[in-house]
């Protein structure tokens, strides 16, 4: 079956064609006795896999029978008929082994009961492992049982399926067929277990906060809004899970993190899906300084683990993680990479006529700070290709970082921009509660202007501030897109196993 017909949901007159024949076999299989949807084959300690018995019988010879017996169970890829015996691909969880059918070993009924069946369908099976003459570790298949009988036919390309659509849109698919889809989301399994083990061995305990708040806030960002029938009220799903997490610091918690899904209700394009991964990281008595050293040590750690070395090949080009950073100011960042010599000291008629002439659109409400911020995403973040921290982000667009005490206007934030792209986001977090109450009007003030971005007032939490929240340090990393860096995918959807996708037209 061709990829526009997995994709668009209709049959050629072929591929239906094939659909009916195995419609056809499954009538036949229950005329012969066999369930075609089994209920249980073996206890998980007596099934084995593929690439457990390719290492333990690494050594046996071409020709050799191992006198072992092994229980397997996969999906039948492939069947290579040659007169009394038979050669089958049985692919598991974890990779592919080869079968060998005979009908000296299994009678002819079964054996011709075994290549009744179609590629695509499950299979269990039980027999010695051998190697055949051509050097192939294989199974010798004594005893079989049909799992499952598949009524649609596989791609028709073992390599997988190619177009990028498909491949999000039956990723069912594109796993099963594509071995480096399989990897992509196995590393990022390893990556998040890794960052997991980093954190816990640190001393810090993982909690979960809630999806379905009263208040989006944490980030600047358009919600997605549901109504809660019993309590009659409206309830945003998380854009952030900071403001919950920095209410545990209140309690007395000093290292807390949170693996959370984050949702907001923005564009789809290669850096965004609007729901995704967000690992936040916050721990008292500590600055924006030591959370960017941190962070250092965190992702090292993690892309010494996964990809076993700090320096890889990348569409961008090579990448080097090895430490330290590099490090500059959003202003030296301009200059360096823009030619821009930009401050708050600017009038903003200037810094307006400097983002017309480089056609980026600036909203109504915005400030010097906000203008110079899009001017340096548009312009310089494309550029970054190594690993750097953006130091100093402008207080306007910063309403729960620290100001700077040393650059007037700024806050003590960074950002880590990798490949073009913000990997990970980090504070010195203010905890003066009146200090984030004038932000926070502020913020309103912007919102009455239009901004729809701009932060609400939470007041809530500024009562939980008013009750003391230690000196903090906050990290925000974005896992779909470490994700992105350390496979080497170009979009996010790569990395995201169901992405969200535009409907299908009808008439396609």
């Amino acid at each position: 079956m061709d990829e526009a017909t997995h994709l668009s949901g209709e049959l050629s007159s072929r591929e239906a064609e094939l659909i009916n024949a195995r419609r056809e076999k499954l009538n036949q299989i229950v005329s012969m006795g066999i369930k075609p949807y089994a209920s249980v084959f073996a206890s998980p300690e007596e099934i084995e896999y593929s690439t457990e018995l390719q290492r333990a019988y690494a050594s046996l010879e071409p020709g050799v029978s191992s006198g072992k017996r092994a229980k397997l169970a996969g999906r039948l890829m492939a069947k290579r008929e040659h007169g009394k015996a038979a050669f089958l691909d049985i692919q598991d969880s974890k990779g592919r082994i080869q079968l060998i059918a005979r009908e000296d070993v299994l009678g002819e009924a079964d054996y011709e009961s075994l290549l009744f069946f179609d590629t695509g369908d499950w299979i269990g099976i039980e027999g010695e492992v051998v190697r055949s003459r051509r050097g192939e570790l294989s199974i010798l298949v004594e005893s079989f049982q049909l799992l499952c009988k598949s009524l649609r036919p596989l791609p028709e390309k073992w390599h997988g399926l190619k177009s990028v659509e498909a491949k999000m849109r039956r990723r069912y698919l594109d796993l099963l067929v594509n071995t480096g889809s399989r990897k992509v989301f196995e590393k990022r399994s390893a990556i998040i277990k890794c960052i997991r083990e980093f954190l816990d061995s640190k001393g810090f305990l993982e909690v979960e906060t809630p999806i379905l708040q009263p208040i989006p806030g944490g980030a600047a960002a358009k919600p997605f809004v549901t109504y809660h029938n019993a309590l009659n009220m409206d309830l945003y799903l998380r854009i952030a899970p900071e403001l919950y997490l920095k209410r545990l610091l209140v309690a007395g918690f000093d290292k807390v993190y949170e693996l959370s899904r984050n949702f907001r209700n923005e564009g789809i394009s290669t850096k965004h899906n609007p729901e995704f991964t967000m690992l936040e990281v916050y721990q008292a008595f500590v600055d924006y300084r030591y959370m960017a050293l941190f962070l250092e040590e965190l992702i090292t750690t993690v892309l010494s683990e996964v990809n076993g070395a700090l320096r890889f090949e990348h569409p961008r080009g090579t990448i080097s993680f090895e430490r330290p950073w590099r490090r500059m100011t959003m202003l030296e960042a301009l200059r360096l990479y823009a030619d821009l010599d930009l401050s708050l000291e600017m009038e903003i008629k200037k810094l307006k006529e400097i983002a017309e002439i480089n056609e980026i659109e600036i909203h109504p409400s915005a400030g010097k700070g906000w203008i110079i911020a899009e001017i340096f995403e548009k312009l310089v973040e494309p550029k970054i290709v190594q690993p750097t921290i953006i130091l100093d982000y402008p207080e306007e667009i910063s309403p729960l970082a620290r100001k700077n005490p040393d650059n007037p206007g700024f806050t003590e934030r960074f950002e880590l921009i990798v490949v073009g792209q913000e990997i990970a986001n980090a504070f010195s977090e203010l905890n003066d509660p009146l200090e984030q109450r004038e932000r926070f009007v502020a913020q309103a003030e912007k919102r009455k202007k239009g901004d729809e971005l701009a932060h609400p007032i939470d007041e809530d939490f500024l009562t939980a501030l008013e009750y003391g929240m230690p000196p903090t340090g906050g990290l925000g990393v974005g896992i779909d897109r470490l994700v992105m860096i350390a496979t080497g995918c170009t979009s996010i959807r790569e990395v995201i196993l169901f992405p969200q996708l535009r409907q299908e037209r009808e008439d396609s």
